[in-house]
């Protein structure tokens, strides 16, 4: 049996906040499925030789029940963080399909759909300035 994304859901939630390494709550659990780093539009438009790659980050995540645990410290976080040190530890929903993270990046919703049973929101991170 074929899955097939559904249309839109709406606004999909105001704020995310790490609960654990890869899993935001707001109301209900996110866990991050996906990280898929590639060189940014801007880092291969650039030519000239002393310039830097910016890796474009996209987060696949899924709405889905995680079993409670003791939320972590925000040290016991960045020590878990070492795998997804790109990844903020808050997001809020800003106006057009934007998040802005605790480092004030922009992160833009190119996707959030529902796939089956499962939601899913999919962000990438846009470079500086943009």
């Amino acid at each position: 049996m074929a899955s097939r994304a559904s249309p839109c859901l709406g606004v999909p939630a105001h704020r995310l906040w790490a609960m654990r390494p890869g899993i935001y709550e707001k109301g209900r659990t996110w866990g991050t499925v996906v990280v898929r780093l590639s060189p940014s539009q801007r880092a291969r438009g650039r030519s000239s030789p002393g310039s830097t790659h910016e890796p474009s980050i996209t987060v696949h995540m899924w709405q889905m029940p995680v079993h409670p645990q003791e939320p972590m410290s925000p040290s016991q976080l960045t020590l878990c963080q070492l795998t997804l040190s790109q990844l903020p530890l808050m997001w809020q929903l800003y106006p057009g399909k934007r998040y802005r993270a605790m480092d004030s990046r922009l992160w833009e919703v190119v996707d959030h759909s529902q796939i089956a049973s499962t939601e899913q929101l999919i962000l990438t991170q846009l470079p500086p300035g943009e």
